[in-house]
C-alpha cells in the first residue's frame, strides 16, 4: 500500500507550490493533483511500482512492502557484487531515485541495473525513461566527483530458482496479501488526504532526507577529487544553488519559512536569507512563493558542495522600526513602513 505522509509533502507547505511530480511518474491514473492540495490515490489501479516514492523530493511518499533505507543497507551487506533487478529484490528500478544510486554505487563500488523484463513491462513507458534517466545523472556526478564507482544497465534477465515447496508457500502468502489489500481497497479505493492537528505541528520542522543523509555518509568514503569540477545545473535534478535578485527581493521572508529541509534560513532579527546547496532538495517551494521572482536558480552547481557542505549569504537586509506602528521590519528598499502599514 502506498501512503502519503501529509505534513512532509511539500504541496502541504504552500498553496502556490507547483509541485506534480509524483503524478507525471505514476504509470497509471492511480495519483491526481487536482484542486485538493494534496495527491489523490485511487488504490484500485496503483501497481506499487515505487516510482513516486523515489521521485518525491521531501520523501512524503512510502511504499509500505518496500521499506527503501532497509533494502539499501541489506543490499550493501551482501558479499558478492550483486544487482538489482524488479524479480529479486525491488518492485521496479525506478523506486530508487538519484541520490540513493549514486550511494549504493559508492559503497558497493559496482552496481548492475537488470533492464531484461523493461521491453514487455506495461509500465515500462514511464517508469523505463526514468531509470534511464536517474542512470545518467548518477554516472554523471560520479564522474564528476571522479569516483571510480560504477552504475551498469544490463539485460540479465534473472530467474529465481526456488523449489516446488517454496513457490507453493510463496504464492498462498501472495494470495493472502492480495485479498487483504483487496479488503483495505474496498473500503476507500480513493483516498483523499487532508491536513490533520498534528501534520500542522510538524510542518515548522526541517528534515532532511534519508536520501540526502545516505548520500553524505557515501560521499565522506570517497577520497578528495583532484579537482573540484562545476557542473550544469540542468543536468541536476534533486540539488541546486541559488541566487537572489536584489532589486526584485521585497524581504517578505516567504522562501525561508516554507523551505522544507533547512537549506534556507534566517537569523532571529530575519535580516538575512542564507542557503546551503548541500541541503536544497529541489522542491521549486520557494520559487513557487517568492511573488517578485526575486529567487532564481544559478546555472551551475560546485561539486565541492558534496565533500564540504557551506552555507552562504544570498542577501542581507537593513531591520527598522515602523515609523507608524513601531513594528520591526525587515527591508530592501529605503522604507519608512513595515509592509503591513504600507497595505493599510
Amino acid at each position: 500500500m502506498l501512503k502519503l505522509q501529509a505534513s512532509s509533502c511539500v504541496r502541504s507547505l504552500s498553496g502556490e507550490s507547483s509541485c506534480k511530480k509524483c503524478e507525471l511518474i505514476c504509470p497509471t491514473p492511480a495519483i491526481t493533483v487536482a484542486k485538493n492540495p494534496l495527491p489523490v490515490i485511487d488504490f484500485s489501479v496503483c501497481v506499487a511500482c515505487g516510482a513516486c516514492v523515489a521521485i518525491c523530493p521531501s520523501e512524503a511518499l512510502i511504499l509500505d512492502e518496500f521499506p527503501v533505507k532497509k533494502f539499501i543497507f541489506n543490499f550493501i551487506e551482501e558479499k558478492n557484487a550483486g544487482f538489482i533487478s524488479c524479480r529479486k529484490n525491488i518492485p521496479c528500478i525506478a523506486a530508487l531515485n538519484v541520490e540513493q544510486l549514486i550511494s549504493v554505487a559508492i559503497l558497493k563500488k559496482r552496481i548492475i541495473l537488470d533492464m531484461g523484463y523493461c521491453s514487455e513491462c506495461k509500465i515500462a513507458s514511464t517508469c523505463q525513461p526514468q531509470i534511464v534517466k536517474n542512470y545518467e545523472e548518477a554516472t554523471y556526478i560520479l564522474e564528476a566527483m571522479q569516483s571510480d564507482a560504477q552504475i551498469v544497465l544490463k539485460d540479465i534477465r534473472y530467474q529465481p530458482v526456488e523449489k516446488e515447496q517454496d513457490k507453493n508457500t510463496r504464492d498462498i502468502l501472495k494470495i493472502k496479501s492480495a485479498f487483504e489489500r483487496e479488503v483495505q481497497q474496498a473500503g476507500d479505493e480513493l483516498l483523499k488526504h487532508t491536513l490533520q492537528k498534528t501534520d500542522a505541528k510538524l510542518l515548522k520542522q526541517k528534515d532532511i532526507t534519508d536520501a540526502r543523509k545516505m548520500l553524505f555518509a557515501s560521499v565522506k568514503k570517497l577520497s578528495k577529487p583532484s579537482i573540484y569540477h562545476v557542473v550544469d545545473a540542468d543536468e541536476l535534478s534533486f540539488v541546486s544553488d541559488k541566487v537572489i535578485d536584489e532589486e526584485l527581493c521585497n524581504a517578505c521572508q516567504e522562501c525561508y519559512r516554507v523551505c522544507p529541509s533547512g537549506a534556507l534560513s534566517s537569523d532571529i532579527k530575519n535580516s538575512k536569507i542564507d542557503f546551503d546547496p548541500f541541503l536544497c532538495i529541489k522542491c521549486n517551494t520557494c520559487h513557487d512563493v517568492c511573488e517578485p521572482e526575486a529567487m532564481m536558480v544559478s546555472q551551475a552547481y560546485e561539486i565541492e558542495e558534496f565533500f564540504k557542505p557551506s552555507r552562504q549569504n544570498l542577501i542581507t537586509f537593513d531591520v527598522k522600526n515602523c515609523e507608524k506602528c513601531g513594528m520591526i521590519f525587515s527591508t530592501n528598499f529605503d522604507e519608512k513602513l513595515c509592509h503591513i502599514c504600507q497595505l493599510r
